[in-house]
């Protein structure tokens, strides 16, 4: 046991693996770099000036980027409290109008929100400041994406998707201001990033749902996971040889763009075909009645898996029987009769974690009657009595 200079035992390390000490100097290596950043900006003050706004944690990784990180880079960075649409649905734009905010980080989930109040809300704001939005954290659905390039951004500013995770320690796909972008797509892997999307068997797809997955080491790779090392093989490793399984259901089109479809565990199986729930409840909510929508599968005898949606309506719609109909035709136009929903129901609301996610397998679980297992990633537990109660 050692001892520093004022007689203060020590941890000793003897026992300690070689992941844990990598892991405590990574976060020494942390700590260090956010007491510099007082420093860099310093000499590099009012740079540029970026309003965050995206319902994370500061304990992930975005958080401390979005603060230490801004800092070391010379930016000035605005937080503020509370939520975007109080005491006025403006008042995100009237930040961006009242700081001249350069970059404006925001996520699909509040555009979704934003955007049930109307235009008029985004067009009364001088923006001009406003040389790109980010987003990250869940995919976006078209409709919204459309709606704050075209009208709050006024088909000037472009929209940076990036998806990572805290397992990576970064991200894997991005966009790149040097080339022309794609409503909800993503130009494709980050440098370092040996990204691919690969079917059930392994093997590469193309125009198709699929596994997200690694095929080469990166910087940042997750060494493990604290005191339990087979559970992240298990976990990551051990679908395919030498394959990173991140576990998102990811596409690539035909023109090269990339797009996350959501959690590959919440892949619908329709008579053989596998669909994205993303794909169901973009086109749910292209319909000038729906604010927000959710799909889950159930199961069919005959199909395997039926798509079963929960949609939130737009303030001025009034539910009812001819609405669903109309719904589910709708979806069957633009996705094709086999993905036509077996049920549409309307509720207050949809279950989301505190980053904004769709919390699907808690909705098919409600659906199904089973046991809702862990819900302490739940943000609004109001949620789960309003899909128990949607009609």
């Amino acid at each position: 046991m050692a001892r520093n200079l004022k007689g203060r035992s020590l941890v000793s390390l003897q026992d300690w693996s070689r992941e844990e000490i990598d892991l405590l100097l990574d976060v020494a290596r942390q700590v260090k770099a956010e007491r510099r950043a007082g420093v860099v900006r310093r000499r590099f003050e009012g740079k540029s000036l970026a309003l965050i706004f995206e319902k994370r944690s500061t304990r992930t990784r975005s958080g401390p980027w979005e603060v230490y990180g801004g800092l070391m880079l010379g930016a000035t960075v605005l937080l503020f409290e509370g939520v975007p649409d109080h005491p006025a649905p403006d008042r995100l734009w009237k930040l961006a109008e009242r700081h001249r905010l350069t970059h404006l980080g925001v996520s699909p989930t509040a555009v979704r929100a934003l955007m049930t109040a109307g235009d008029g809300w985004a067009r009364g704001r001088d923006l001009s400041s406003l040389r790109a939005f980010g987003s990250t954290g869940e995919p976006w659905n078209p409709e919204p994406w459309r709606w704050l390039f075209e009208v709050v951004g006024g088909g000037r500013i472009p929209i940076l998707n990036y998806s990572g995770g805290t397992e990576i320690a970064g991200g894997i796909l991005g966009c790149f201001l040097s080339e022309p972008i794609k409503p909800c797509a993503f130009h494709g892997p980050l440098p370092g990033m040996a990204a691919d999307v690969v079917d059930e068997e392994g093997r590469p797809l193309r125009g198709e749902p699929g596994e997200l997955v690694l095929r080469a080491p990166w910087v940042g790779q997750t060494r493990g996971f604290w005191g339990d090392p087979e559970r992240y093989l298990e976990t990551y490793w051990s679908r395919w040889p030498g394959l990173w399984v991140h576990g998102d259901l990811a596409v690539i089109d035909a023109d090269g763009f990339w797009a996350i479809q959501g959690r590959s565990d919440d892949t619908l199986k329709v008579g053989g075909k596998r669909v994205g729930p993303a794909e169901i409840e973009s086109a749910l909510v292209e319909h000038p009645a729906v604010a927000e929508a959710v799909a889950v599968g159930l199961p069919h005898p005959v199909k395997g898996e039926v798509p079963v949606c929960y949609v939130v309506l737009r303030p001025d719609a009034e539910a009812g029987p001819g609405l669903a109909e109309e719904l589910k035709e709708w979806v069957a136009a633009r996705l094709g009769r086999p993905l036509r929903p077996e049920e549409v129901r309307f509720t207050r609301e949809i279950p989301r974690t505190r980053n904004g996610k769709l919390l699907r397998r808690l909705v098919r679980r409600l659906r199904l009657g089973e046991e809702l297992g862990d819900t302490s990633s739940l943000e609004n537990p109001s949620a789960v009595e309003a899909i128990r109660e949607a009609t």
